[in-house]
């Protein structure tokens, strides 16, 4: 069986609706929570790829949030070893700091959706044509440039970066595939900075997923994420006793 570990930054910001998608296709996760004072692996261990899932703070705070620091090192161990390492919102902007991009803490907060628009860097990528003209939902705190060199495989309508690929086995989507309505309910329940009109985006979100949008896109992430990354074909050594999906919150 193919086992991932999954680092989590917040209550309420797990792989949401892409775990169903791992578990059908018969892939374990272990969830990592350093903001709850678990230690961020040093290796990829008998893991088989890395999910650095979004989170509430800004990728400058690392010295408020020095597992930070360390989930960028683990991400580059498995890169290093050609294994999978997929970044969702804040984690995006952490590979994208690790290859050279300029972290900054503003804007505060960007909370919306936006449509995703195919790059020329994005042609023939499987997750750039299968979410072109799709939109898609962005939840995020400060803001990374884009390594030198490295362009963007979907941009949105101002041309903001939304995906790119820092390395053939790794993928950054600054925008939130995992995310449905009940989510984004309790992260607007924490202790966090929140969107101006934040009660038309739960309405517009519901409505999207009612008409099964936000489900579309999270099917169309899985399915070229699988595709680009091998994610099912397994890295490590399958070992005996592994139980499926450890989330316990």
């Amino acid at each position: 069986m193919r086992q991932f570990f999954v680092i989590q930054h917040s209550h309420h910001e797990f792989l949401g609706t892409i775990e169903k998608q791992l578990e059908h296709r018969e892939i374990g996760f272990v969830y990592i929570r350093p903001f709850l004072g678990q230690s961020v692996p040093g290796t990829p261990q008998d893991k088989d790829a890395l999910f650095l899932l979004a989170g509430p703070m800004d990728p400058t705070e690392k010295d408020d949030f020095p597992y930070l620091t360390e989930e960028e090192f683990l991400a580059g161990q498995f890169l290093k070893n050609d294994q999978p390492v997929v970044g969702i919102g804040l984690g995006a902007q952490l590979l994208a700091e690790h290859y050279g991009g300029a972290a900054s803490e503003d804007p505060e907060l960007t909370a919306e959706f936006v449509t995703a628009r195919k790059t020329e860097a994005g042609e023939g990528d499987a997750l750039a044509e299968e979410l072109d003209g799709q939109e898609v939902f962005l939840w995020h705190a400060g803001s990374v440039t884009l390594p030198e060199g490295v362009a963007p495989t979907l941009v949105d309508e101002r041309d903001r970066w939304l995906a790119f690929r820092p390395h053939p086995m790794a993928y950054a989507l600054l925008f939130r595939p995992e995310i449905k309505p009940g989510m984004i309910e309790d992260m607007v329940m924490e202790d966090r900075p929140c969107p101006e009109g934040v009660g038309n985006l739960l309405e517009y979100s519901r409505a999207s997923w009612g008409a099964g949008r936000m489900q579309a896109v999270t099917d169309k992430v899985v399915m070229a994420l699988v595709k680009e990354l091998a994610l099912m074909q397994p890295h490590a050594q399958e070992g005996p006793g592994y139980e499926l999906n450890v989330r316990d919150d």
